[in-house]
């Protein structure tokens, strides 16, 4: 019997009002994943007054969502809209840069897809 891996792990450090957000994307996402992670990322940036925060995702292990989590992972990215400075996604599928493009619709800060992960972490880094 084999086992399904699924969720989000994440990191986040801050260095005064300045974040960076590491978020690792596995299998395929749940609305229960997002009912773990979204407090998490609400509380990290509650206590800041602006944040501006840094992304990096790494979607080389994500097979998609589910449609209650895609529509949460939309609200997330809304709700947090004006506190995202970059958005790096890295990942190996297609789709995903079409999701980055759709993406940057939607937040006010930069969203950019690679598919290497030095490029990735080197252009948040800039």
């Amino acid at each position: 019997m084999s086992v399904v891996k699924h969720g989000l792990s994440i990191g986040i450090e801050r260095i005064e009002n300045n974040f960076f957000l590491s978020l690792k994307a596995v299998g395929k996402l749940t609305h229960a994943d997002y009912e773990i992670i979204t407090p998490l990322i609400d509380s990290a940036l509650a206590s800041i007054k602006e944040p501006k925060v840094d992304v990096l995702i790494d979607g080389t292990e994500l097979e998609g969502w589910e449609l209650r989590a895609a529509w949460d992972d939309f609200k997330l990215g809304l709700k947090h809209n004006n506190e995202f400075n970059k958005v790096a996604i890295y990942g190996n599928k297609n789709w995903q840069e079409i999701a980055a493009k759709v993406g940057s619709w939607f937040i006010s800060g930069e969203i950019k897809y690679f598919d290497n992960l030095t490029d990735a972490t080197n252009w948040l880094k800039k």
